[in-house]
């Protein structure tokens, strides 16, 4: 059974900064795509940014030149370095991992608030 343990969450004033952190345990298979996605109070969860075991990245746009994505296939791990945070970046930043051999998975979710 894979788990994802998220860490590095929390509260910070508009215009500073965050690193998440996410690591795969529970399985020997690397990581095909890991990364992150969030979801605001009473919206959908959307796309923040993944990145392949070839260091392929995607961001969504509104995170562009703000967020940073890096992932290190041999720990199965994945970090998203955040800057110049927004207010409307607040929300559950939920990791997610996949390999051909085991499939899909969530992680547990860690809260981000960015106050204006």
């Amino acid at each position: 059974q894979v788990q994802l343990v998220e860490s590095g969450g929390g509260l910070v004033q508009a215009g500073g900064s965050l690193r998440l952190s996410c690591a795969a345990s529970g399985t020997s298979y690397r990581f095909s795509t890991m990364g992150w996605y969030r979801q605001a109070p009473g919206k959908q969860r959307d796309l923040v940014a993944v990145i392949t075991s070839v260091g392929i990245t995607t961001y969504a746009d509104s995170v562009k030149g703000r967020f940073t994505i890096s992932g290190d296939n041999a720990k199965n791990a994945v970090y998203l370095q955040m800057n110049s945070l927004k207010p409307e970046d607040t929300g559950t930043y939920y990791c997610t991992y996949r390999s051909p051999a085991n499939g899909g998975y969530w992680g547990q979710g860690t809260p981000v608030t960015v106050s204006s």
